[in-house]
């Protein structure tokens, strides 16, 4: 299939309907990894034509994707990012990891947008902002996609970093999803304090099976500042 750049469809929808004028795009990128934090993206793009080859984070290749990101951090209006830690997501759930991270990413922003598109179909936003899903939005809109693969390098980059401290768990190829290298340090060494310890992994591995964290009620195992990267102890 033709590559088909993003475009402003949606965001001047909104804009017409709803009479909003600053729509951010927010997508997130960790929700299936065993270890590390959920990153989120809010990002505000105007409606200025995207930089040649933006797509969805999961389309490109690494190289193209840095590439892309070191110029989409200079030429959107503005970006931040949100994250929640491991420790959050097994306590809360993912949804509300997913809710907190998105919501430290948008009061992170220098201007507060007056809506938000809001990648897929679920709004695990909730109520607190004027939002609009949007099904593959990393493809189709020009805010998603930015916002998609600046979270996607600047989570991966941190990743690499914590690789250096446990390298035997790869994460700077992994950036903590699974994998066979990932799954045979975690059997052997158990997890670390950056893996998510209510995930499914744990069934399988008896010698580490005690340390799995039991939510009642909330979602396991299912793949509001600045400063928020700092506090969870990375450097985006």
């Amino acid at each position: 299939m033709p590559y088909q750049p993003p475009t402003h469809t949606v965001e001047r929808s909104m804009r017409a309907t709803l009479g909003v004028r600053t729509v951010a795009g927010v997508d997130e990128v960790g929700r299936g990894a065993w270890a590390g934090p959920v990153t989120v993206c809010a990002a505000i793009t105007g409606l200025r034509r995207p930089p040649e080859g933006l797509t969805d984070s999961k389309l490109l290749t690494r190289q193209r994707r840095t590439q892309i990101a070191a110029v989409l951090t200079d030429w959107v209006t503005c970006y931040a990012l949100g994250h929640s830690s491991p420790e959050e997501i097994d306590e809360f759930g993912m949804t509300a990891a997913l809710r907190m991270a998105a919501g430290r990413a948008l009061e992170a922003l220098p201007v507060r947008p007056d809506a938000v598109i809001l990648d897929g179909k679920h709004n695990y936003l909730g109520d607190a902002w004027t939002v609009r899903t949007v099904i593959k939005g990393d493809q189709s809109c020009v805010a998603v996609a930015a916002a998609s693969v600046i979270a996607k390098v600047r989570r991966d980059a941190a990743m690499a970093e914590l690789g250096l401290e446990y390298s035997s768990f790869a994460f700077a190829d992994n950036a903590g999803y699974p994998s066979p290298v990932h799954r045979a340090a975690l059997e052997e060494l158990g997890p670390t304090v950056h893996h998510r310890l209510s995930w499914s992994y744990l069934d399988a591995m008896p010698r580490w099976q005690h340390l799995k964290k039991v939510r009642a009620g909330v979602d396991t195992g299912e793949p509001v500042s600045a400063d928020a990267g700092e506090q969870l102890g990375f450097d985006f």
